[in-house]
């Protein structure tokens, strides 16, 4: 070996390839095949289901990790597998059979375990194949297995088989799918049922989108209608549109609100409703189906029926994307909105607060002439006492004729010292 280690989920990778291998199918055989909705975090109670049914039959148990399981029982084969969203049971029983639908293999199982198989049952289907040694069915034996305006024929697999099944439940409750086996080796019809049983499956999984799709519908329009009537309305706010900004954010909000829980709780269906009906026209393709005069192929039943429901699914899922872009778009709009009515708030205010900054330093000049006036009458003042008591040592001082000399000058530095004083910069107090 090479390297000094190996990634640690290497092997697992590796056995991926591998898992849930087809089951050799000799016929005539019969099979029933069971697909129940599960929850992803349930996988312990389907593998301790399958568990109790080996116990019965003294057969070995699954790995306590196993996802899929395939054990011989006696009289019938069961082949167990743990899918993301379902579990399927597929009983095998192979021999010789009258009647293709009556009972199935399954019979042989406890109803009792049946019945308690934990999930909701999406897929009940039995399958039928005879061998090269018998006849086809007739149009009669066709006319009592299936509905005649449903039926579906072809051949496959580079026509080494014919198929027939109208994908309806018939009154056991049951699907019906025949094969006649013609030139199929056991491993070849073994993948050739297992693709069958799949598309089964998957279609009605991929059907599992078209009831909120539809359900989604009204509300769609609803909230289409709302969207447009609200843009209008944040198009023609105005002071005589009756309606505030506030309450139309309010709206907008709503609104936005409805379509990301439409979104939410349809997204993961309408993805794998997308994912499974891939996986079905796969499963179709590998058919390899060759069409029979008369008949419509499976391959056309799917694009027919299976094709208009999940193009529904996707124009829901546009229509809600579509959605959530216009809302978003509208709350831009209304946010742009919002942001100008603000810078047009805030430019009223710098207006106002430049205006009263002009009225105030008039104000403060006019303060500032009269403090002028008022400490220059003080200092006169106190100059005037002054002189007067110099006159008792001066004789010749006249107090009168200095004091007016002195008037000008003692104005001229009040006037000097206020001014100096209001250029003065202030200093900010400093942290303590």
């Amino acid at each position: 070996m090479i390297g000094s280690s190996e990634h640690p989920i290497r092997y697992e990778l590796v056995n991926e390839m591998h898992a849930r291998p087809f089951q050799a199918s000799v016929a005539p055989e019969r099979i029933t095949h069971y697909a129940l909705l599960r929850g992803e975090s349930e996988h312990d109670q389907d593998r301790a289901h399958v568990a109790s049914l080996c116990q019965r039959f003294g057969a070995a148990l699954p790995p306590v990790d196993a996802n899929h399981y395939a054990v011989d029982l006696g009289q019938v084969r069961l082949k167990w597998e743990r899918h993301t969203e379902f579990t399927t049971y597929t009983f095998f029983q192979h021999g010789p059979f009258e009647a293709a639908f009556e009972d199935g293999p399954a019979k042989h199982v406890p109803a009792e375990w049946l019945s308690a198989a934990p999930g909701e049952l999406i897929v009940a289907t039995h399958v039928a194949m005879l061998s090269a040694d018998e006849s086809e069915p007739s149009a009669a034996d066709l006319s009592k297995m299936f509905v005649r305006e449903s039926l579906t024929t072809s051949r496959v697999s580079a026509s080494s088989a014919q198929v027939w099944t109208d994908f309806r439940v018939h009154g056991d409750g049951h699907s019906r799918i025949l094969i006649h086996n013609e030139t199929m080796p056991e491993r070849k019809a073994g993948r050739i049922i297992q693709r069958i049983l799949e598309i089964e499956t998957y279609r009605m999984m991929a059907l599992l989108g078209l009831p909120p799709a539809r359900e989604a519908g009204p509300r769609l329009s609803t909230i289409d209608g709302s969207l447009a009537h609200l843009t209008l309305a944040i198009n023609a706010l105005s002071t005589e549109s009756g309606e505030s900004e506030a309450a139309l954010l309010r709206r907008l909000t709503r609104l936005s609100a409805d379509i990301e829980t439409l979104s939410t709780t349809t997204a993961f269906r309408f993805s794998a409703t997308q994912a499974y009906y891939a996986l079905v026209r796969e499963r179709v393709a590998e058919l390899r189906e060759e069409r029979i005069e008369g008949f419509q192929t499976i391959a056309e039943f799917i694009d027919r029926r299976l094709a208009p429901a999940v193009r529904t699914c996707e124009a829901v899922s546009n229509r809600i994307g579509d959605l959530s872009r216009r809302a978003t778009r509208t709350a831009d709009l209304m946010r742009t909105r919002v942001d100008f009515a603000l810078q047009e708030q805030n430019q009223e205010l710098l207006s106002s607060m430049e205006r009263r900054a002009r009225v105030q330093l008039r104000l403060q000049e006019t303060v500032e002439g009269l403090s002028v006036a008022a400490v220059s009458y003080y200092a006169v003042g106190l100059a005037g006492y002054v002189l007067q008591g110099g006159e008792a040592f001066l004789p010749g001082l006249d107090s009168a004729i200095t004091l007016a000399a002195l008037t000008p000058l003692a104005i001229a530095a009040v006037w000097i010292a206020l001014r100096r004083f209001r250029r003065r910069p202030t200093k900010s107090t400093p942290e303590r």
